[in-house]
Order: structure tokens, then sequence, then C-alpha cells
């Protein structure tokens, strides 16, 4: 087998912004990628989430495309064409027919659900909730600071803080959350700037307001049902419409961490 031989497959569990950095990442470095995904995936930063995809079939994140699988069979056909197939398998119980390499836990829920040490020769794991050496084999760290992106052989990230990372000088504020139960009707588009108390959103009448100027960064599809208090939206304070479309620094830093686990796994 060649270092980055396309016969090595890895299927990631979750199609969010940080599993699509990982996904892109690994997609330009020559591996074969499966992702999967729930039904109606709960992201926000959608332009940048290869998970669009199971609402519109096909979507591109910066010259990568990703398009909806009905099956395994479907995914190797597209995986021939250098796409990255999605498949809505919550459980990925693709795992027991595709057989990959290695499996990545990029669902970011905080807490293991489900994967196990054994699913495949190399499991890593993103962030709080799992234990390297018990869960899986590494875990990446992806809570922003000095470590962000550390390959971690033995034990735990860092705990969940529970406050969202400062960006663009803020860090709850930035984060928009459901007023009421419901699903949201965006008034604006990502990318698009508003001024503090613009209406950004509505949620069966009740409004979400612009906390202070900024552009969206992202907000959830219209599809998925949100209940009051969950994260639905993020808005961005910086001013740089380019940086709604492209992958972040947090997540390419944590797409290298794997990269790097996947390396060492396969080298040593």
């Amino acid at each position: 087998m060649t270092l980055l031989s396309e016969d090595l497959l890895i299927l990631i569990r979750g199609a969010g912004d940080l599993a699509s950095g990982v996904a892109w990442r690994l997609h330009r470095c020559g591996f074969s990628v499966v992702m999967t995904e729930v039904e109606r995936p709960l992201v926000v930063r959608r332009t940048v989430a290869f998970a669009e995809a199971v609402f519109a079939g096909e979507t591109t994140v910066e010259g990568v495309t990703a398009r909806r699988a009905a099956g395994v069979a479907e995914a190797r056909a597209l995986l021939g064409q250098r796409l990255i197939p999605v498949l809505v398998d919550p459980l990925a119980g693709c795992r027991a027919e595709l057989k990959p390499a290695v499996l990545v836990d990029a669902i970011m829920a905080k807490v293991n659900t489900a994967t196990r040490i054994d699913d495949a020769p190399l499991v890593v794991a993103l962030g709080p909730g799992f234990e390297a050496g018990k869960d899986c084999h590494a875990v990446v760290e992806t809570n922003r600071g000095h470590d962000l992106g550390r390959v971690i052989w033995q034990g735990p990230a860092e705990p969940d803080t529970k406050t969202p990372g400062e960006i663009g000088g803020y860090k709850g504020a930035r984060v928009l959350r459901a007023p009421a139960d419901g699903f949201v009707h965006a008034d604006v588009g990502i990318g698009d700037w508003v001024r503090e108390g613009h209406v950004i959103a509505h949620i069966d009448g009740a409004p979400i307001v612009a906390p202070f100027d900024g552009m969206l960064r992202g907000i959830v599809h219209p599809a998925v049902p949100v209940h009051t208090g969950m994260k639905i939206g993020d808005l961005d304070a910086r001013g740089e419409r380019s940086y709604c479309f492209t992958i972040s620094d947090k997540s390419l830093a944590i797409a290298g961490g794997v990269l790097e686990a996947i390396l060492t796994w396969h080298t040593v």
C-alpha cells in the first residue's frame, strides 16, 4: 500500500464544519473519504459543511464536492469520481460493509455517541467526551488555545468549556440562539452585513435580532426543527465576507491533527 493510497478508506461520522474541514484536507491529500450524517443535520456554518449535501443533494467547499449517496454501492461509485459521498446513516452502520481503515468521530456531541476503539484499525475522535486508549486510539484537541489540533495518544481532551471561542472580539454574544421552538426563517443570507438591532430571522414570529454589527456567518437550514435556547446562528464582527465561505483556522488546525494521527499510525 502506498502512503496516500485511495485504498486507505476513511469514514467520518458527522459532516458539520469541523468534520468537513477534516474531510476537505484528507481528500486533498489523496485519501478516499466517506461521511455520515443524520436526516436533518443541525449545522450552522452550512456554506462550509458537507452536511449541506443532505439537503441540496450536492455541495462544494473550496473546490471539493460532496454528494449525497443513497447507499454503499453509490458511495463507492462516487469515490471513483473523486467526490466525497455523504450517507444519511446516524449510527454509521455502513461501517460493516465499507470496512474503513480509519474512523473519525467528528460529531462534536461533547460525549461519545457509541464510537468504540475497535470500530476500525485506527479510531480518531475530536474533542471532549473521548479518552485515547479507551474509546479511541487518538483524540484531537478542539479547544482554542495553545493545544488546538494537538494529537493525544493517551488520555482525554480538555473538558468542554461551554463558552464559544472569541471571534472578532465576541464570545457568547456572537452565537445566535432560538427564542422559541419551531423552524428558522432567515431574513438575510449568509455573508450579509447586518446592523445591531436588525432582525436576522424569525422563529414562528419570534424575532432573532443582531446583538452587534456583523456578518451572518451561518444559520441552520429552515427544514431543521429547533428548540428554545439552541444555537441556530453565528454573527462575525470582523467584516471579511470571505470568512463566511472558507474553512476556518480552527477547522484546519484540527484537520492537521487528524492527518498527523493517520500518518503516524500508518508509518510506525
